[in-house]
């Protein structure tokens, strides 16, 4: 099919490596895979600031270049959420109402789209190495994103997969760590430790602005654990 890849901001500008994966991934299996250059922010960071008119302008940009999309693929869970599950939100009782509501049908998070529209988990991916999973809280608790990331990475040869104690915040939240610097880097430091204790070589993630936020926590603290994409492990063969 004709997949348009929906790469949030921190992943194009700071992340591209893991949306180069997502695309050789897509591209493996077969489909065609566009990424709409117009295509700037998903408006996150105004509507959870409490802008929604500010949010609306760029979110519809965002909706009016997805119109025609066959099926759009999020290449992270915080932007994911906002295009299924809080456009229809921001939209309600505008002319762009019915519009969202098409585009959150047509919506999915990498991971989801693998394994619950397209039935794959095993794309002979080979990884050696021992990893812990973090849920990121959009992906987790709006989308409902748990199994999938597990699943694919059952199927990668080499790979072990340790989880974690608890599912918690990694304390990120976007404008959350900008405002609340201290409580944000507080939780981030506890999920870096449960991490630690698992004995991983890696934290994997779906959404790479969790990985930037534990990275930088892991690097303050002088700690050998690396973060990576799921899509940077899966494109691996």
């Amino acid at each position: 099919m004709r997949v348009t890849l929906f790469i949030p901001c921190f992943i194009d500008l700071m992340f591209p490596k893991a949306g180069i994966s997502m695309v050789e991934v897509l591209e493996r299996l077969g489909h065609t895979v566009e990424c709409p250059e117009a295509i700037a922010c998903c408006g996150q960071p105004a509507y959870n600031s409490g802008y929604w008119d500010e949010a609306r302008l760029v979110a519809g940009k965002t909706l009016e270049t997805l119109e025609q999309a066959e099926v759009v693929v999020v290449g992270s869970g915080s932007c994911g959420a906002m295009l299924k599950v809080f456009y229809p939100e921001l939209f309600a009782g505008t002319p762009q109402a019915e519009s969202a509501r098409r585009l959150s049908k047509k919506c999915y998070e990498f991971s989801d789209f693998l394994v619950r529209k397209l039935g794959v988990t095993d794309l002979g991916a080979r990884f050696q190495a021992k990893v812990t999973f973090h849920d990121g809280c959009h992906g987790l608790r709006e989308l409902g994103t748990y199994e999938q990331p597990r699943r694919l990475l059952a199927q990668v040869r080499g790979l072990t997969l340790v989880e974690m104690k608890e599912k918690t915040c990694c304390g990120f939240g976007g404008t959350f760590a900008a405002k609340f610097p201290t409580i944000s880097t507080a939780m981030g430091d506890v999920r870096c430790a449960a991490a630690q204790e698992t004995g991983a070589d890696y934290i994997v993630s779906n959404d790479s602005s969790c990985l930037m936020h534990l990275q930088g926590l892991l690097d303050r603290q002088g700690a050998k654990l690396k973060t990576l994409h799921l899509a940077e492990i899966l494109s691996q063969t």
